[in-house]
């Protein structure tokens, strides 16, 4: 592993763990040559995965790519950073167990949208109005009377039996 300071390719490894959602492993690294210390993740991969845009162009896929664009979503939004790990983790292994090497942008864009409407409406409708490529306020108008619409067909709370009434 080359060292992000010096760019020595002889780093050693001080310490190994897996993360808490055991999906990776934490290495802290230390460069023998500046003494440089920093942190690298290796993530399983189960194959090589391509995006295909609109415009037809083939691109690798990329997760920080992917991390990036939730964490602007997400900001200023109180999310545990854990279930937004989670559910990074889970669209990578959506799109790697689909079978298919290539992945058009629509499902990516789609699959994100699913994970951000479960952890926070304002980054769902954030993450959308980039995504969707909103033009006007009747735009989010819509997007919010779905998601009015989403939120009123789940189950309510079975209502609390109150003695003497």
């Amino acid at each position: 592993m080359r060292c992000p300071y010096c760019g020595s390719l002889d780093t050693q490894v001080k310490d190994s763990r897996p993360t808490d959602d055991a999906s990776a492993i934490r290495r802290r690294r230390i460069c023998p040559d500046c003494g440089g210390r920093f942190t690298t993740f290796e993530r399983v991969q189960l194959r090589e995965l391509f995006v295909l845009k609109k415009s037809g162009r083939r691109v690798p896929f990329d997760r920080d790519k992917l991390e990036r664009s939730v964490e602007v979503a997400l900001r200023k939004r109180p999310v545990d950073p854990e279930r937004v790990e989670r559910m990074i983790n889970g669209i990578v292994r959506q799109l790697e167990s689909q079978g298919e090497a290539e992945v058009p942008s629509e499902t990516v864009g789609e699959l994100i949208m699913e994970g951000l409407k479960g952890l926070d409406d304002i980054a769902y409708v954030r993450f959308a109005s980039v995504y969707k490529d909103f033009r006007e306020a009747k735009d989010f108008e819509e997007i919010l009377g779905k998601l009015a619409e989403d939120e009123s067909m789940e189950p309510d709370e079975p209502p609390s039996s109150r003695a003497g009434e």
